[in-house]
């Protein structure tokens, strides 16, 4: 398996590989991950970690496009093709950028290749606002048609990103598998959430909780502009960002007035948002450009806590106004609809929110759709 990411950070793309590999691990598997030089090591049977040499002056690599990736993905390609080489598997996995990584393995190995594609490569460029240029565009649209055509096997995460491949290859290579899994415990620390209440709101305020990163297509400009339509009695926690993102971000809150209303935790490890959602009274994705489901919007939706979206096709492929409060994503509406989630629609809608993730994420679901996938690229092996 290719992961050009950090393996293991908490954010998207790596809790979706998190999960597949768990899922893999369950059917019989063994998976060999190749990945960046950062990030935690995971205990899973089965699994080993074969982490790309580690360049000169680089110590993280902050989400999407960026030349430090770029050139991290160079060391990944050749740690990955000298596994390959090596011989002995039966499948490359791969994530991301790491399909065209794959399909050169492929080609030299004759190994079949399953894409697991969280996103369009070009859509990317836009989101990230990494290039302008229509060439580099293009050129990423090519190698996604590369990838998309030569693999036996592709997960797509959404149905836009579904339709998107559909246009491009067969359609019966692909599988939608929804990142629906997560981590929670089946007991919560109470007096941790008490605690975290305490923290947050010392008044009794209602609180307004964000979790992800702080790029600029997640939509925080348009959450910060709503609070300052909110009364008092509200507060905003923002969990996610690194460290020079956060710290922009609190210099941008005084200019706003809101420095004593807004929480910057930074990125939390994913142990602790199970109790962050429940210290919650409003669940909020305020994202603005791309057709991607957040990855949050799942962890939002099981945790029985109102959640307010922007009605965009990010969301709305999945998020209806029966399971969530939704608004145009525009500061007055958008303000408007987190009032009305603090208060009795929300709860309504966050009760049957549970409910339908009680009967469409059930976690053998997400193991069959895993095997299905798997199954399209090399038959017959959907469990070891």
């Amino acid at each position: 398996m290719i992961a050009p990411e950090p393996f293991f950070e908490p954010r998207g793309t790596p809790f979706s590989e998190y999960f597949r590999i768990r899922a893999l691990a369950a059917l019989g598997h063994q998976v060999d991950l190749v990945t960046y030089p950062f990030g935690a090591d995971r205990d899973i049977p089965g699994l080993r970690i074969f982490r790309s040499w580690r360049p000169p002056g680089i110590r993280a690599v902050r989400t999407g496009p960026s030349a430090a990736k770029l050139l991290l993905d160079l060391f990944l390609f050749f740690k990955a093709l000298g596994r390959g080489l090596r011989g002995g598997y039966d499948l490359v996995h791969s994530h991301e950028e790491g399909s065209l990584m794959a399909v050169a393995i492929q080609k030299l190995t004759r190994m079949p290749h399953l894409y697991d594609m969280h996103s369009s490569l070009a859509q990317q460029m836009d989101n990230f606002q990494f290039s302008r240029s229509r060439l580099l565009a293009g050129l990423f649209r090519f190698f996604e048609k590369v990838a998309l055509r030569n693999a036996r096997s592709v997960i797509v995460i959404c149905r836009a990103l579904y339709d998107h491949a559909a246009a491009v290859t067969d359609p019966a290579k692909l599988t939608l598998i929804e990142n629906f899994m997560d981590d929670r415990p089946a007991c919560l620390d109470e007096a941790k959430v008490r605690a975290l209440r305490g923290r947050f709101a010392p008044g009794g305020e209602r609180v307004v909780l964000y979790a992800g990163t702080l790029e600029a297509y997640q939509g925080i400009p348009l959450l910060l502009d709503s609070m300052e339509r909110l009364g008092d009695e509200y507060r905003l926690v923002l969990a996610g960002g690194d460290p020079q993102q956060v710290e922009d971000l609190r210099r941008s809150l005084a200019g706003r007035g809101l420095q004593e209303r807004v929480v910057l935790l930074g990125r939390q490890p994913a142990a602790e948002m199970p109790a962050l959602l429940q210290a919650a009274d409003v669940l909020a994705s305020p994202r603005s450009r791309g057709t991607n489901i957040p990855l949050k919007v799942y962890s939002y939706l099981a945790s029985g806590k109102p959640v307010v979206a922007t009605d965009l096709p990010t969301h709305t492929q999945t998020l209806t106004p029966d399971i969530a409060v939704l608004a145009p994503p525009e500061p007055a509406a958008f303000a408007a609809a987190i009032a009305r989630a603090a208060g009795p629609e929300g709860r309504a809608a966050a009760g049957r929110a549970r409910e339908f993730c009680r009967r469409h994420y059930a976690p053998e679901r997400y193991q069959e759709l895993v095997a299905a996938a798997l199954a399209k690229a090399v038959p017959g092996s959907g469990a070891a």
